[in-house]
């Protein structure tokens, strides 16, 4: 759209006004010989009023142009002002959601990691658990075996004991059925010597 020209407008119109006022005035000059139907003072009256008006028109549009101009100027660079912000904010937003986006895609990697770590945690620790089973399993066997040894070896010299008990018990009474009073002087002689070769 073209811009309009104020200076063109206005001196167009003036123009105009001048021709219309110049018109009357002819009219009136013309009629005021005959009988019109409209008398001159009249005329002169349209052509003071029309004057003035355009005057005035004139004089508004001369003065009030640049601030209406401005005015309209400011008001339009106010709305860009607004547009280029509503854009900035449109962008900044646009970006706010892409970052959000993305933190949301890191989100579900990130809840990905902490399970997988979470189960390799938990399959560390289980083979430590085993781990640590089987090492008590062991030492509780080590210690079961060692105390049945114990207690065998202990059945044992309690065996021998009792063994060797039955046999000295087995030996009297052998030597008791089978010991003669021969036999049994000389053991009391042999005793004596003994006796006597200690003193």
């Amino acid at each position: 759209m073209k811009k309009l020209s104020w200076k063109k407008t206005g001196t167009t119109a003036l123009s105009v006004l001048v021709v219309l006022s110049f018109a009357a005035a002819a009219y009136a000059s013309e009629a005021g010989g005959h009988s019109a139907a409209i008398p001159r003072e009249k005329w002169l009256d349209l052509l003071y009023r029309t004057t003035n008006f355009a005057g005035l028109a004139f004089i508004l549009v001369f003065f009030l142009k640049k601030p209406f101009a401005d005015g309209l100027s400011s008001r339009r660079d106010g709305i860009k002002d607004q547009l280029e912000a509503l854009e900035s904010r449109k962008a900044e937003a646009e970006q706010m959601y892409k970052e959000a986006e993305a933190k949301l895609a890191r989100l579900d990697d990130e809840v990905n990691a902490i399970i997988t770590e979470a189960v390799k945690q938990g399959e560390a620790e289980k083979a430590k658990i085993i781990t640590d089973a089987e090492r008590n399993a062991g030492d509780i066997k080590r210690q079961a075996e060692m105390a049945v040894a114990h207690e065998l070896a202990e059945a044992k010299t309690r065996l021998k004991g009792e063994i060797a008990e039955q046999a000295v018990l087995l030996a009297e009474e052998l030597v008791k059925k089978n010991i003669q009073p021969a036999d049994q002087s000389r053991m009391v002689e042999l005793s004596l010597d003994k006796v006597g070769g200690i003193q």
